[in-house]
């Protein structure tokens, strides 16, 4: 089994920056995707932006501004920029471990007009 912990949450201006990572804790081996998602009070939780082996993807809210890239063997990270009020949720690391997903248990971005 594996365990996601999110961090790097917080609050910043419209038009600000934030780096989120994910720390991927236990074995590791044979992580072949991990995601990022968020949610707001009320509504669904949404796919940001997944990395698969060398290739990566976004929603089309979060092309040209947020960027996810792997760290180290262990780390996921986020990189949020242009931050918009509407970027404001709790985001959600997601892991994909041998068939099986693994989620963290988020962490508040707040972006304030």
């Amino acid at each position: 089994q594996v365990q996601p912990v999110e961090s790097g949450g917080g609050q910043v201006q419209a038009g600000g920056s934030l780096r989120l990572s994910c720390a991927v804790s236990g074995n590791s081996n044979g992580i072949s995707t991990v995601a990022w998602y968020r949610q707001t009070p009320g509504e669904q939780r949404d796919l940001v932006a997944t990395i698969m082996g060398e290739s990566t993807n976004y929603a089309e809210s979060a092309k040209g501004r947020f960027t996810i890239s792997r760290d180290n063997a262990n780390t996921v990270s986020l990189q949020m920029n242009s931050l918009k009020p509407e970027d404001t949720a709790v985001y959600y690391c997601n892991v994909l471990w041998f068939g099986m997903h693994y989620w963290g248990k988020g962490t508040l971005v707040t972006v304030s007009s």
